[in-house]
């Protein structure tokens, strides 16, 4: 009978035996594929963006914050530490640690529930990326089995680089680099001993062992692991009383600040179509950005809406002033600035490329250079007298009579001194005698939507983003030439391929360089005696516009300098009124001067005068010395002689540039020629 019962034993055991086997087999080949995302690893690995000098604006990621790090970028010490906590026989298992699962069931069954789970490095990696932290059987055979799969698969050393960057370190920090990167702000081969303790005792409780928040704890943790590091004989005694003394440094914040949120936003704008992975694709991108001068530029704009508002106060987002900023390099575009308002955090809301507002007065220079390149001169006189407009809308009749933002008007004075007064009646008359229609079809050029076909466009009624001004100032910036403002330079991956560039793109030639400067010259006025003088700078020849609409709800200036172009805007989001006397001479015109000055401060070599063009001349105009070119002469006067009239140049005139062109000859009659000069787009055709 107990033969028989020993015997029955047996065969059972023989058959559970068995049955564990095939279950084994069955469960290694059912969840062999799981394991094929470690043996394939592809992480998601954050993206960068740095300025023009590589400097750090923003790690970009969906999810998690990782940067990747391959094994030969790891500190021996990291590893030695890691193992020495974690898993002593690490290389030397397969993958499973016999001797520690049965120390951990003894302990699990004394206390009668899951206190230690024995599990080995491997185990540990297959757990945090292919399963649960659930505590049963079924979970840890499925570890167990996926484990063995990973060791056979992979080199210890694969096993490790997966590890260190798949763990998770608290702080949102994932893998290793990313959290010496955060909490000490540093690269792994910068790490201390001590430092590298902190990071691989992390992971056991990253919560509550977050040196940021228990900077103690996570000391004695690390000092755990240096004493068994130790007692291995990994570390000598004195490197173990030495890591021991040492405090590091850990920050709060760490270098995944968005330190340019603006910006950040408008890269991931203008990538995310072409690159679905932009956020975890581990690129590197590359911005035309100087972070100096982003700084420079963000605080330049807050300082002066700070000192506003106390002028024009109002409560509520909407209603509080706000501004933009924008600086180009002039010859090739590259955007060294961009500040879309005063706090990113109160509004993420970039109203240096996504709003749209009236430029007022900053678009009279376009009419303006149209004018003189018709043969009109900056000393040509114009009409500044009251006009009254019929026109007709949806059938009704309407009466517009435009007046002077002083109220007043001077009858006739200089197409230069009309500008630099921003004398809204010259323009107009100026508008009307040029045809709206000639100036619409020039104005084309400049590549913006829906421009006015009526006599408004005078005022600039039109709707621009600042980043839209930068772009068509440059035709005064950069010698005629419009360029198309620059971001982002290149993007590379992860394993150094070029996958995204730029160049400085010209769009079109929308006149000639000594066309352009007889612009810059009347614009230098205008910050010299006109309604920009608030924006000089002891030092260095500036030229810009002010704009100001209609009650005093947006104001703008827009100006530049031998080597750089910047547009400010201030207003309010709600599009109502700032205040009276609110004007772009008065507001944004402090901001513009504060960053020169600045920039001045840490650019002591910053071209300060502007060149002057070939073909450019100097005469005198009603006893005022004034420029001139072929193009644009001076006005003539009739003189008669022989009962005949003729036309003479007037007296004193000089080349001032450094070539030889000829100056102008004499036109009959009393006006100069307006014609426009032969096309001048980098396309082909005629202009009109």
């Amino acid at each position: 009978m107990i033969y028989r019962m020993i015997k029955g034993s047996i065969i059972l055991g023989i058959i559970l035996g068995i049955a564990v086997v095939g279950a084994f087999v069955y469960a290694y080949n059912e969840i062999a594929l799981d394991a094929d995302q470690l043996i394939d690893y592809k992480p998601q690995v954050s993206s960068v963006i740095l300025d023009r000098k590589g400097n750090h604006i923003a790690y970009i990621f969906d999810e998690k914050h990782r940067l990747y790090a391959r094994y030969d970028e790891i500190p021996g010490r990291v590893i030695e530490a890691l193992v020495a906590i974690e898993d002593t026989r690490f290389f030397e298992h397969k993958g499973v640690n016999a001797d520690a699962i049965i120390r951990a069931v003894i302990k699990d069954i004394q206390a009668r529930s899951f206190v230690e789970g024995g599990s080995t490095l491997t185990q540990q990696l297959v757990k945090n990326k292919l399963l649960t932290n659930e505590k049963k059987f079924a979970r840890k055979l499925k570890e167990a089995i996926l484990a063995l799969k990973i060791e056979k698969s992979l080199t210890k050393e694969q096993i490790l680089e997966r590890y260190l960057n798949e763990i998770f370190f608290g702080n949102g920090y994932y893998g290793i680099k990313t959290a010496a990167n955060g909490f000490f702000h540093k690269e792994l081969h910068e790490l201390t001993l001590k430092e590298c303790a902190i990071l691989v005792g992390l992971p056991n409780a990253p919560t509550t062992l977050n040196p940021t928040k228990y900077y103690k704890r996570s000391l004695g943790r690390a000092n755990s692991v240096l004493y068994r590091m130790k007692t291995l004989g990994w570390i000598s005694q004195e490197e173990y009383i030495e890591a021991v003394k040492e405090t590091p440094t850990v920050y709060q914040a760490g270098l995944a600040r968005n330190v340019a949120p603006y910006i950040t936003d408008e890269v991931l704008r203008q990538l995310e179509d072409k690159f679905s992975d932009v956020r975890h694709g581990g690129y590197t991108i590359y911005t035309t950005i100087d972070l100096k001068y982003q700084d420079i530029a963000q605080e330049s704009l807050k300082t002066t809406l700070q000192n506003a508002k106390k002028t024009y106060p109002t409560q509520g987002n909407d209603k509080e002033l706000n501004g933009a900023m924008v600086v180009v390099e002039n010859k090739t575009g590259d955007i060294l600035a961009l500040v879309g308002g005063e706090d990113y955090e109160k509004s993420a809301f970039n109203r240096a490329t996504q709003a749209r507002r009236q430029p007022g007065s900053a678009f009279k220079p376009f009419i303006y250079q149209t004018a003189l390149d018709m043969g009109y001169n900056p000393a040509t006189q114009l009409t500044d007298l009251a006009r009254t407009f019929e026109y007709y809308e949806n059938g009704r009749r309407k009466i517009w009579t435009p007046k002077n933002y002083e109220g007043n008007f001077k009858g006739f004075l200089s197409l230069r001194d009309a500008l630099v007064q921003s004398r809204n009646l010259a323009t107009i008359n100026l508008v009307h005698d040029i045809g709206v229609s000639t100036i619409s079809r020039r104005l084309a050029f400049l590549d913006i939507p829906d421009i006015p076909k009526d006599m408004s466009l005078a005022l600039g009624t039109l709707s621009l983003s600042p980043l839209k001004m930068a772009q068509i100032f440059s035709v005064f910036a950069n010698n005629g030439h419009m360029i198309e403002p620059r971001l982002v330079s290149k993007m590379v991956s992860k394993e150094g391929l070029i996958l995204y560039e730029t160049r400085p793109k010209e769009i079109a030639n929308f006149t000639r360089p000594e066309q352009a400067y007889l612009m810059t010259d009347i614009l230098k006025d205008v910050v010299r005696r006109g309604t920009g003088k608030k924006a000089q700078v002891s030092g260095i020849e500036l030229a810009g516009k002010t704009g100001t609409t209609n009650s005093n709800v947006d104001t703008w200036f827009c100006g530049y300098s031998p080597t750089l172009e910047t547009i400010v805007w201030i207003g309010r989001d709600d599009n109502k009124p700032i205040g009276k006397k609110a004007t772009g001479g008065a507001l944004p015109t402090l901001a513009f001067s504060r960053f020169y000055r600045e920039i001045l401060a840490i650019e002591p070599s910053l071209k300060r005068s502007f060149d002057i063009p070939n073909g450019v001349f100097r005469g005198e105009a009603n006893g005022k010395s004034e420029l001139y070119t072929a193009t644009s002469p001076l006005p003539q006067v009739a003189v008669k002689q022989d009962s005949k009239i003729q036309t003479e140049e007037l007296l004193n005139i000089e080349e001032i540039d450094s070539g030889n062109y000829a100056p102008p000859s004499s036109n009959n009659g009393l006006h100069p020629k307006r014609k426009i000069p032969r096309p001048i787009s980098s396309d082909s055709g005629t202009l009109f």
